[in-house]
């Protein structure tokens, strides 16, 4: 068979690459910047409660500290494509350091809560940055048979992240004060700014790119109004006016944008990415996946403090060894998938995620506190087996200079898809629990023996307590309700809990098309079809 030389002249496929190893200074460089980003996602939601009390605001108001950050994040990350090629990725990386470490250095002085919010928004302008620019440079500086593995390593700032967060947080706000959340970034941001400055290598600046205006505007707006109506969804309700004409003018965005990207010289976000099949199986996997991931990461703390009474430390001790188990998977699936590929990999973890997933359809006020930190180590190590091959199937087959648009489509997909999650796995929730409070009550009746029963013993037993006998009957009924109440919860929990088992179960099915065959087959088909237009960079330089 004879050579392509293309390929062979470029080393971006098995062949010259093996000589190459990882760059492990500038590997951990990235995963320095990525864990501090992904820290403070999660460590703010903890002090939620605190700022309220501090501002002296509404629950509404303080709510737009995490909002504010989650739809800022998610306008910026489409245009992080078009800067990493622009200005370079090592340039890009470090101005998204420094707009982030501004950020938190705001945070931490803010006066009132819109001044943090405003904050806030400083700092999603470089965090949101940070997370798809690292990951487009790693898919430049690693040899693609050893993707797995430095991918792998990165994601462990993923999953490490988000566990150490909640019990990082609860123990900074309660001894130290909420700022302390904020100033904990700027000695970890300052070191990775001179470890970025010193250690990575910048790419080809392809100045004769434009920006695309147009694009931006209807990508970011669709993103914004789509996550917006997700967060606000529930509370407003989903067929409320406002929620209905956020959604409907999302679509309508999202189709123009398509529109308009196919006729773009200079697309923001290249549509051709769309025609690979192995990537687009990738983005509806790694959708699937964080609707798996996030659905549980968002109902275990509402169980533990809302039916259990935990404090928010405890619930993140329950949780924090099950993040920490996917964590430590991600290196060991990295080194799985540059042996066997992703398909074994997505079967057997998302069949372990399914079947411990639908162990939390179980929950009761009973459940041991260790018995279901163990059914969610259990449940990780199947997600931290299977994820993350997922998204280097589909960033295997991106040819080098595509990187940065991929890499950003990517983490677009997967900051909508979590926050599709948590809508979905809450309305779930809410909508089950009017259901089981409606049947139960039928069933407290005066025909029921049962009821009766409960409601003489009650009453009897307040009468001894001293309550006159009309108190006792009034509250009698009152403490029958609150157990009813308390019972639909927990039923209404469980049937939610199928959101995550469903999702990981439709995962299993499209890990088929990620063989490690397939996926070279693939890559090979993209090179050969994409690769001549990439030697049309500036100056005759190769951009893959």
């Amino acid at each position: 068979m004879k050579k392509n030389p293309i390929h062979s002249s470029r080393g971006d496929v098995a062949g010259n690459d093996r000589s190459r190893d990882i760059p492990w200074p500038a590997l951990m460089t990235l995963i320095l910047g990525c864990f501090m980003a992904i820290l403070d996602t999660s460590i703010v939601n903890v002090a939620i409660p605190r700022l309220k009390e501090v501002f002296g605001t509404d629950a509404a108001s303080v709510q737009w500290v995490a909002t504010s950050y989650l739809l800022v994040s998610g306008v910026v990350i489409p245009i992080t494509g078009y800067l990493s090629d622009r200005f370079g990725i090592k340039r890009t990386y470090i101005v998204s350091l420094v707009i982030f470490i501004a950020g938190s250095g705001a945070c931490a002085l803010a006066w009132s809560n819109s001044s943090l919010v405003f904050a806030r928004i400083i700092q999603a302008v470089g965090g949101g940055m940070i997370i798809p620019v690292s990951m487009g440079m790693i898919r430049i500086i690693v040899p693609r048979e050893k993707m797995g593995m430095a991918l792998g390593i990165w994601g462990i700032s993923a999953m490490g992240a988000p566990a150490i967060g909640p019990t990082l947080g609860g123990y900074l706000v309660d001894r130290l004060g909420w700022e302390w959340i904020f100033t904990i970034n700027l000695p970890i941001g300052v070191a990775a700014v001179f470890l970025a400055w010193t250690l990575l290598e910048e790419t080809p600046r392809r100045t004769e790119l434009k920006f695309d205006l147009l694009g931006f505007i209807l990508i970011a707006s669709a993103c914004c109004t789509l996550l917006l109506a997700l967060s606000n969804g529930q509370d407003k309700g989903w067929t409320s006016l406002y929620i209905v004409n956020l959604i409907i003018y999302s679509v309508f965005a999202f189709i123009l944008f398509i529109i308009w990207e196919l006729t773009a010289s200079q697309p923001l976000i290249d549509i051709r990415l769309l025609k690979n099949r192995t990537y687009i199986v990738s983005i509806l996997s790694v959708s699937l996946s964080n609707i798996a991931m996030y659905s549980v990461i968002y109902l275990i703390p509402v169980y533990a403090q809302t039916a259990r009474g935990l404090t928010p430390l405890q619930s993140g001790l329950l949780t924090m060894p099950g993040a920490l188990a996917t964590a430590l998977m991600m290196p060991v699936s990295g080194r799985l998938f540059d042996r066997f590929g992703a398909m074994p990999l997505c079967i057997v973890g998302f069949g372990v995620t399914a079947y411990y997933s639908y162990q939390l359809h179980t929950l009761s006020y009973s459940t041991g506190f260790t018995h279901l930190q163990w059914i969610l180590v259990k449940r990780s190590i199947g997600l931290g087996l299977a994820m993350m091959p997922l998204t280097t199937a589909g960033m295997k087959t991106i040819p080098r200079y595509l990187a940065s648009r991929a890499s950003a489509l990517n983490n677009l997909v997967r900051q909508i898809s979590g926050s599709l999650g948590i809508a979905l796995i809450t309305h779930i929730m809410l909508n089950r629990q009017v259901y089981h409070a409606a049947w139960l009550s039928d069933t407290v009746n005066w025909s029921s023996y049962a009821a009766l029963n409960t409601i003489d013993i009650l009453r009897a037993f307040l009468i001894s307590s001293g309550v006159s006998p009309p108190l006792a009957a009034s509250g009698a009924w009152e403490v029958l309700g609150g157990a009813l109440n308390r019972e639909a919860f927990i039923a209404a929990i469980d049937d939610a809990m199928l959101l995550p088992v469903l999702a990981a179960a439709m995962i299993i099915p499209l890990g088929m098309f990620l063989s490690k065959k397939a996926v070279e087959k693939e890559s090979l088909r993209q090179y050969s079809r994409l690769a001549p237009r990439a030697l049309k960079g500036p100056g005759g330089v190769h951009l893959d």
